[in-house]
This record gives C-alpha cells, sequence and structure tokens, in this order.
C-alpha cells in the first residue's frame, strides 16, 4: 500500500506498508525498525511482540521524542506496561496501533513538525 507521494525536506516519511517491509525515504527495510521524525532509521531488533523487553523501548527513549507511535505488526497489539516503562518514566506519549495504522499516523504527525518516532514490528522478518 502506498501511503505518501512527497517526502518533506529534511524528514523521514514512511512511503509504504505490506506486511513484509516498510518503504521510509525509498527505501524498504524488511526487519523492524525505529523511524524518527529526523535521522538515521535504526534496526530494531525484535520480530516479535513476545520478544519484546524494556531494553527495546530504551533504545526509543534514548531518542527523546514527544511521542512513540509503535506499530504491533499485523494486528493490534499491546506490550505490557512494564515494558513501556523506559518511556512512561520520562513523560513520553505512547501510542500502539497495528503497523499499518502506525505508518499513517506517523506521517501525520511529522507533516505537523511534530519530534516522533516510529516503532514499527515486522513480523515477517521473524520467518
Amino acid at each position: 500500500m502506498k501511503l505518501q507521494p512527497d517526502r518533506l525536506e529534511g524528514a523521514n516519511m514512511i512511503s509504504g506498508y505490506d506486511r513484509a517491509s516498510v518503504t521510509v525515504n525509498g527505501q524498504a527495510h524488511a526487519r523492524s525498525v525505529l523511524v524518527p521524525a529526523q535521522g538515521d532509521v535504526l534496526d530494531w531488533p525484535c520480530n516479535r511482540l513476545e520478544d519484546l523487553q524494556a531494553g527495546h523501548f530504551e533504545q526509543v527513549a534514548a531518542l527523546a521524542p514527544e511521542v512513540v507511535i509503535f506499530g504491533s505488526g499485523n494486528r493490534l497489539r499491546f506490550p505490557s506496561a512494564a515494558l513501556l516503562r523506559p518511556l512512561l518514566e520520562r513523560g513520553i506519549g505512547v501510542e500502539t496501533m497495528d503497523t499499518q495504522a502506525a505508518c499513517r499516523t506517523y506521517n501525520i504527525l511529522v507533516s505537523e513538525g511534530r519530534s516522533v518516532v516510529a516503532a514499527l514490528l515486522i513480523e515477517a522478518a521473524a520467518a
């Protein structure tokens, strides 16, 4: 599914998503990733919700966003509050949705100039 054809100058925009990858700034990523509003797209070493640990969210918190959009994979699932503690303790907001919805929401927030990070699970990477 193509999400947005244009790229805002200096911003990371998600231009496509399918079950096996997410495309950021024209580059496909077939693994779970962290997509900050600006800067490098980072590998996020987890393939399934069940594999998540607090350290994964420490990596997200280190980017110091205002809000995190967590894409939980192909369907909506919520990580435990204990896993989100690194974000909550820093006052970083977290919204959880399936990865496709997370990609759309992330683009809207970036276009509004918000300090956002998309933390996206790409479950096909587990195969």
